[in-house]
């Protein structure tokens, strides 16, 4: 499976292969837990990445505060540890997962992905972590669980943007079981190198779902049910005629208050054309094969 870029680099732009997998070696053996780097081409971009300060101070995550800085300035109020993942509802072994047990049941690796958000800005981050696939087949899902439901932590000591009333916490998503069994479906653990998420971009585990709004990649997350009917969610309890269940990027689809045919990456100056899938279509379209994307948005 290749995940090919919208643009090849320019070659200033092209870190040399010495210097980049040095450097990679580096970080995750200092790190204690090993991961494999992204190979040229398999879950890799021909595009520059976001640079990490802009990842990681340009944030949504309303549980940390509503304003794009809040996440990061209320980071050091947010204590992960320890955390533990229930998994369970239709499924034949449901389980309790320490995080560490996770990294060490796992194999990790890392994922160069785009990320769009809803607000027609965009990113490109590497991510570190493992397949959602690889959990929910140790679980072994049932033939009743058609959809999976993710919940964050609801912690308001903790996470001081749960305070807010006007939000139904704890925050709720749920993706279709294709979409979560897809290969490109990420349980995120780190990023740039580390394994370790910063608060503010969703510690310690959160998903990455990089064809579908950011929105959709919860942050945070505490527990993940299989359930036979599609699962509420937070923006669709609040605004359901503004975030549908799938929310996948589509440039065709306009959110109601803003066109979604352009794009704002994060550290340049002009917009770009968004892609369909956010580029993914090659990978996932098969799995809307007679959907209408207008209707099932």
């Amino acid at each position: 499976m290749l995940i090919l870029g919208a643009r090849d680099p320019a070659y200033r732009e092209i870190t040399s292969q010495a210097d980049y997998l040095g450097r990679r070696r580096f970080l995750h053996l200092a790190a204690g837990v090993a991961f494999a780097p992204a190979a040229g081409g398999r879950f890799a971009l021909s595009e520059p990445q976001t640079a990490k300060k802009d990842a990681t101070s340009y944030n949504n995550f309303l549980e940390l505060g509503e304003s794009k800085e809040a996440p990061g300035e209320n980071a050091h109020r947010f204590n992960p540890k320890p955390w533990t993942v229930e998994v369970g509802g239709e499924v034949d072994r449901p389980a309790r997962f320490d995080l560490n047990d996770l990294l060490k049941a796992f194999p990790l690796e890392e994922r160069v992905y785009r990320l769009r958000c809803v607000e027609a800005w965009s990113m490109v981050i590497p991510w570190i972590g493992f397949p959602l696939a690889d959990l929910l087949k140790r679980v072994g899902p049932t033939s009743r669980g058609k959809y999976v439901e993710f919940i964050t932590l609801h912690d308001p000591a903790r996470l001081p943007g749960q305070r807010n009333p006007l939000y139904p916490w704890p925050y709720r998503e749920g993706l279709r079981i294709d979409e979560a069994m897809h290969p490109l479906t990420l349980l995120a653990v780190g990023m740039y190198g580390e394994t370790q998420i910063p608060a503010q971009n969703g510690a310690p585990i959160r998903l990455v779902v990089p064809w579908k709004y950011g929105f959709k990649s919860i942050k945070s997350i505490v527990s993940i049910r299989l359930v036979e009917a599609p699962p509420k969610t937070t923006w669709g309890m609040m605004q359901p005629g503004e975030y549908g269940f799938f929310s996948n990027v589509n440039p065709e689809v306009d959110h109601p208050r803003w066109s979604q045919k352009r794009e704002r990456r994060i550290g340049e100056f002009l917009k770009r054309e968004t892609l369909m899938f956010n580029g993914y279509a090659d990978q996932v379209a098969h799995l809307y094969a007679g959907q209408d994307l207008r209707k099932d948005y």
